[in-house]
């Protein structure tokens, strides 16, 4: 059974970094693009940031471009996100996602896998 754990959200102060992590276990994570997207109460959920399989190419929304960075570890099932210089607005859950299908990686409804979320909030 598939399954994705998100850890590292809380809370933190605006200009402050987090780094979420994503342990994934039941699939074969290699083969899987990854990505984070993050949801506020009552907005549509909103990518984040995506890895390509072996880790090469990664891709970000305009947002948070130069200052947050996606990292993958094949070897231990592991997908980070590491956020520098937060703000506010960026207060959401956070979302780990799977992905082995051929959609563009910042489309959301082509996941196969998402984990159950984790918490940031930035304090101004």
């Amino acid at each position: 059974q598939a399954q994705l754990v998100e850890s590292g959200g809380g809370l933190v102060q605006a200009g402050g970094s987090l780094r979420l992590s994503c342990t994934v276990s039941g699939f074969t994570f290699k083969n899987y693009r990854m990505s984070w997207f993050r949801q506020a109460a009552g907005k549509e959920r909103e990518f984040v940031a995506g890895v390509e399989w072996s880790g090469t190419y990664t891709y970000y929304g305009d947002s948070v471009k130069g200052r947050f960075t996606i990292s993958r570890d094949n070897a231990k099932n592991l997908v980070t996100l590491q956020m520098n210089n937060l703000k506010p607005v960026e207060s959401h859950v956070y979302y780990c996602a799977a992905t082995r299908g051929c959609d563009h990686i910042k489309t959301m409804n082509g996941y196969n896998y998402w984990g159950p979320g984790t918490q940031v909030t930035v304090s101004s």
